[in-house]
């Protein structure tokens, strides 16, 4: 593969070289001429004799030559350092280059002896300007939806659910049921890791379990015994278990069935509802759902656009970013993982794994970020304190939270960034094709699991 070469003279400064190796990497190669390296050491020895203090000598007195006796190496490996910085930066500049990650740098020699020149190589990606596909041909379905009377009714019945209390039953289990059971299971007749319980408790139809096992408990009694055979899921967090089939003996010790409260003044008031009304509980529950169901309607509507968007412009990726973006995704799920009682043995987790989601991640910033830039977009104020606002409410002192945002602009720059990716997706759906379909808050829900 040949290499594209660009060579840049300027003057007595520096000389730089920028060549494409591969893909978007760069290499930038910068001399720096001695007599610029002479200049500025014999500058910095010469402010130090008028304030080192060295025995023997009074202040402001030190000959030069004892300076630089003493300090000459040191000073510079200092002026070499930050002329490395300098001529970089500038050389970015000059020719317009937007780095996609930290450069690498190799020198020719670390130590630089007097009257030499300084050669170092800097090693990076890059980000190519590109346009932005017309979003005016892209096409969004937005979902259209109500709370209903029927939705709140059902609301109602969960909350009922979660404070319902168990009574023992006769009856074969049905769904909603609880039972208390004892079970054992085998792979090929041998036992496993967490293969045994004892008085577990099991809601049917809660989907806590191994896809199978709940259902194939419906029409159970109390006293009876039931083999259960399925199979671990292909990507079951435990791996030598994931994709294998398993047979599990139970024993249902009891069958409980829920007693669900009434809905009464005790019961709103538990909802922290003053006045104990019905009518209030369930204004408060339209709320709430209304709340739900307009964040999930912009989530739907996002999603579409950011799927769009990477349909219509196929960029090349740094290669830096996504191994960044790996990483994180890696770090993210080890956390998960062991948050949720997994074992470190669990945790093999390989790289491969992650590499599509961190492709679309770095590919979804770069587009997002571009249209940011064509499109002059800086983020709204009042969008930023909303979303500030809408953080810090989950905290115990909410406006200390707020400050704490606002006391920084690094740690504001998080919520201006996702504030910008929203006024992205607002300025796609204002420009592309939209058409409404009806939906119902059920639906809607469905579409968030």
């Amino acid at each position: 593969m040949g290499n594209d070469q660009l060579t840049i003279f300027r003057g007595d400064y520096m000389q730089v070289s920028v060549e494409t190796t591969e893909g978007l990497e760069r290499r930038m190669t910068v001399t720096i001429p001695a007599e610029q390296i002479e200049k500025e050491v014999d500058n910095r020895l010469k402010s130090l004799t008028r304030t080192v203090r060295i025995k023997g000598f009074r202040p402001g007195k030190v000959p030069l030559s004892v300076v630089t006796k003493r300090y000459g190496s040191h000073v510079r490996q200092e002026v070499i350092n930050e002329m490395t910085q300098a001529t970089f930066r500038d050389a970015i500049q000059e020719q317009n280059i937007e780095l996609a990650s930290m450069p690498r740098i190799e020198a020719r020699e670390i130590q630089v002896r007097a009257g030499e020149d300084f050669q170092y190589t800097a090693i990076f990606e890059v980000i190519e300007r590109f346009d932005i596909a017309p979003v005016q041909d892209i096409k969004i379905t937005k979902p259209v939806a109500g709370i209903t009377e029927q939705d709140i009714d059902n609301m109602m019945e969960k909350l009922r659910r979660q404070r319902a209390t168990w009574q023992e039953t006769d009856r074969p289990a049905q769904e909603g049921d609880q039972l208390t059971i004892d079970y054992r299971g085998t792979i090929n007749g041998e036992d496993f890791e967490g293969n045994e319980g004892k008085e577990i408790l099991v809601e049917l139809g809660a989907g806590k379990f191994i896809p199978g096992f709940e259902e194939q408990l419906e029409g159970v009694k109390a006293g009876e015994e039931r083999t259960i055979e399925l199979t671990f899921p292909e990507h079951y967090h435990a791996k030598d278990l994931a994709g294998r089939q398993a047979v599990f003996e139970v024993k249902v010790h009891a069958v409980s069935e829920p007693v669900l409260p009434e809905i009464d003044e005790a019961f709103v008031r538990s909802y922290d509802v003053p006045d104990g009304k019905v009518e209030s509980l369930r204004e408060e529950i339209r709320r709430s759902m209304q709340d739900e169901l307009d964040q999930a309607i912009r989530d739907n509507i996002k999603e579409q656009v950011m799927e769009a968007l990477l349909a219509a412009n196929p960029v090349e990726l740094p290669k830096g970013r996504v191994e960044e973006q790996i990483d994180l995704l890696m770090s993210q799920m080890r956390d998960t993982l062991q948050s949720s009682g997994a074992q470190m043995g669990d945790l093999n987790l390989e790289r491969s794994m992650f590499e599509e989601q961190a492709r679309k991640r770095v590919a979804l910033g770069m587009l997002t970020s571009e249209i940011v830039k064509q499109q002059n977009m800086t983020p709204a104020p009042d969008r930023v304190r909303t979303k500030v606002e809408t953080v810090a409410a989950g905290y115990d002192n909410p406006e200390g939270v707020v400050n704490w945002y606002y006391a920084d602009p690094d740690r504001l720059s998080s919520i201006e960034s996702l504030v910008l990716e929203d006024q992205v997706v607002d300025w796609v759906t204002e420009n592309a094709e939209v058409t409404e379909k009806p939906t119902t808050f059920d639906e809607m829900m469905a579409r968030k699991r």
